[in-house]
C-alpha cells in the first residue's frame, strides 16, 4: 500500500505561483511513476504532469513552460511548481502513483491517489 498526502493548494491571483507537495509513504519505490492530475468542475480528471526514472517527464500542453514536476527521493516527496497561473488552472489537484511499469496518461493507470488539494486562481 502507498499513502499520498497533498498540500500547498490555495487561492492566488492570476500570474501568481503555488507549489504543491505530495508526501508518499508505505511501499514506495523510486521506479514508481508519480503524476499530478487535476479536475475542474464538470470536467474529466486530466494528467498535467508526471515524472518517472531520473530524467523522464510529461507535461500537458496547457501547462508546458509554466509547471515543473520534481521529486525529492530522500523526503519521499513530489512537488508541482506552478507559475504564471491562469484562471483556467482552477481545479482540485491530485497526486497519484503508478506502480506498474512505464508511463500512463490514463486515470485508470494509477494505483494510488491522494485526497486532493484545491487550487483557485482569481482573475
Amino acid at each position: 500500500q502507498v499513502q499520498l498526502v497533498e498540500s500547498g493548494g490555495g487561492l492566488v491571483q492570476a500570474g501568481g505561483s503555488l507549489r504543491l507537495s505530495c508526501v508518499a509513504s508505505g511501499r514506495t519505490s523510486s521506479s514508481d511513476v508519480m503524476g499530478w492530475f487535476r479536475q475542474a468542475p464538470g470536467k474529466e480528471r486530466e494528467l498535467v504532469a508526471a515524472r518517472w526514472s531520473t530524467s523522464s517527464r510529461y507535461y500537458a500542453d496547457s501547462v508546458k513552460g509554466r509547471f515543473t514536476i520534481s521529486r525529492d527521493y530522500a523526503k519521499n516527496t513530489v512537488y508541482l511548481q506552478m507559475n504564471s497561473l491562469k484562471p483556467e488552472d482552477t481545479a482540485v489537484y491530485y497526486c497519484a502513483a503508478r506502480t506498474g511499469l512505464g508511463f500512463s496518461l490514463s486515470v485508470v493507470g494509477y494505483d494510488y491517489w491522494g485526497q486532493g488539494t484545491q487550487v483557485t486562481v482569481s482573475s
